[in-house]
């Protein structure tokens, strides 16, 4: 069995990397506010920060993830009627046209892009003919001088720190552009898009074009 990376620091997640999510993430929701009864799937939902705000807002929330760890967290602060699911998100098993809104924050990144455009065409698979992507990552874009330059800095030092393999995964994923590189040719369309932290970060709304 694949050891779990996040098993050493799952509980201690939110207290570094809550300050750097919480801007993206409200500027996501304010894409897609929350409307009562709609399904809504995270991909990566890591400790469920995400889908607690929809889940206070009386969605039917759905999570996946492939670590027990950060699983569990999640389990503790969604009630019992959210559904999380250990798996693999280029495998899922929700039925199609089942949700209005995917969400994957800061999570492609991480993962070979083999494995990135399996994982796009599941969601594409589950969401609704006029349902939504909420996709938000790092943007290989123009970056302002000097904050941006700062900000990069600090992303690459994170991102080494994690391995060599999400290094290179992260490399792979600004090499090849990105969200907008990933459902290049995969049937969505750009809706909405908000580039932040100095041209650092992209909160990316898709809809399918077909």
């Amino acid at each position: 069995m694949k050891e779990d990376p996040y098993k050493s620091w799952a509980r201690k997640y939110d207290f570094f990397v809550e300050p750097f999510n919480k801007t993206l993430r409200e500027i996501g929701i304010g894409l897609h506010p929350p409307v009562a009864g709609m399904n809504v799937l995270d991909v990566g939902c890591g400790t469920g920060t995400t889908l607690n705000h929809y889940q206070e807002a009386d969605c039917n929330v759905f999570g996946i993830d492939s670590s027990p760890s950060m699983l569990s967290v999640a389990k503790s602060r969604l009630s019992r009627k959210a559904n999380l699911r250990l798996g693999d998100a280029s495998n899922m098993e929700y039925p199609n046209d089942f949700f209005d809104l995917v969400i994957t924050m800061m999570t492609l990144h991480e993962i070979s892009h083999t494995t990135r455009l399996k994982i796009c065409d599941e969601m594409i698979r589950v969401l609704k003919k006029d349902g939504r992507i909420l996709a938000v990552d790092y943007h290989p874009s123009n970056q302002i001088f000097p904050k941006g330059w700062m900000n990069k800095s600090v992303i690459f030092f994170f991102e080494i720190m994690a391995g060599s393999e999400h290094f290179k995964n992260f490399r792979d994923f600004i090499a090849r552009d990105g969200i907008p590189g990933i459902i290049e040719n995969r049937n969505l369309d750009i809706e909405k898009s908000k580039v932040v932290s100095s041209g650092n970060l992209g909160i990316f709304m898709l809809r399918p074009n077909c």
